[in-house]
């Protein structure tokens, strides 16, 4: 019996399994085929008897909100740390393009704000999300690449096109989905994030 090698803990729909392959794909030591086979059809048992409502919940979970952020490397950490200090770890979806907010409404790149409102439907319909929080950053490669401007020379004229760009992924937000709430922050690069209006 040959499996596809599984270096990660998994489930076979009851118990967890630290691991039933080895590195080639062949069965660990001391495990009986009709174990894993029984496993196999009690989960596959369980999730066809699950009501479907059931299967449902668990599969959707349900979230607060989508986060909308830039995918520059340097604020990963400082934007999963700021999630997390407004009590939100593990309660928000997360969509990353460049430029955040110019990534979702641009000419240059307009498949990205396709796949961006594709997200958005998606956080409602399986995990009925009540808020877009768009997170921009200072010093946006994409905004240079985008806009064809170099914006962190000036910090007053970098807030108001950041501000002008999230107003208007904002507003477009609202008119297609007027119950969400729209929340627009600008982090800075040492992780400081203001309020945008």
């Amino acid at each position: 019996m040959t499996a596809p090698a599984l270096t990660a803990p998994h489930r076979h729909g009851i118990g967890l399994c630290s691991g039933c392959w080895d590195d080639v794909g062949n069965p660990r030591p001391g495990l009986d085929r009709r174990r894993l086979l029984g496993w196999l059809g009690a989960g596959a048992a369980f999730a066809a008897g699950t009501p479907l409502p059931i299967r449902a919940a668990f599969a959707a979970g349900g979230t607060d909100a989508l986060l909308l952020n830039c995918m520059d490397y340097r604020l990963t950490d400082a934007t999963t740390r700021y999630m997390g200090a407004q009590q939100m770890a593990g309660k928000y979806d997360q969509v990353v393009i460049a430029g955040a907010a110019l990534g979702a409404k641009n000419d240059k790149f307009p498949a990205w704000g396709t796949t961006f409102w594709d997200h958005v439907q998606v956080a409602i319909d399986l995990h009925q999300i009540h808020k877009v929080v768009i997170l921009d950053h200072r010093d946006c490669g994409a905004y240079r690449v985008i806009l064809g401007k170099d914006l962190a020379a000036d910090p007053k004229e970098e807030l108001a096109v950041h501000a002008r760009q999230m107003n208007a992924v904002k507003a477009d937000i609202l008119q297609k989905f007027p119950k969400l709430e729209v929340e627009l922050l600008l982090m800075a690069l040492d992780g400081k994030v203001e309020k945008v209006s």
